[in-house]
């Protein structure tokens, strides 16, 4: 596989983790208890923390979006790093609150946010 074939790979993958990272986020917005664990009741907080998340979450997958459809690869690995450190924190978040779902989906999204990054730092 050439260096251009793998760089579409990346692109498209980063391009749907961040759709999917929005996508996650306008539903934890819309029905804040799908982040909390079982039996535990949505309150004050959990509105708060579903609004700061999605203040954060949407531009960062816009800013994310916006770069590869201008297609702009030597932006790509600053952009990366920082979206999937917010994905690492975002996993670590779900550790605490024994939300497995959050912590393996938002993790795998850090990873590959982060190695794409590296790749195209080294590219």
């Amino acid at each position: 596989m050439n260096s251009s074939t793998f760089q579409a790979i990346l692109i498209a993958a980063n391009g749907l983790a961040s759709l999917t990272s929005a996508g996650f986020c306008i539903a934890g917005m819309i029905r804040p208890d799908l982040a909390l664990p079982n039996g535990m009741a949505v309150n004050g907080g959990t509105h708060l923390y579903a609004n700061a998340y999605g203040a954060r979450a949407i531009p960062l997958a816009a800013v994310t979006l916006a770069l590869f459809a201008v297609g702009d690869a030597s932006t790509a690995a600053p952009v990366l790093a920082v979206a999937g450190l917010a994905q690492i924190g975002d996993s670590a978040i779900g550790v605490q609150q024994r939300n497995k779902g959050m912590a393996i989906c938002a993790g795998l999204l850090g990873v590959l946010h982060l190695a794409s990054a590296w790749w195209f730092h080294m590219h």
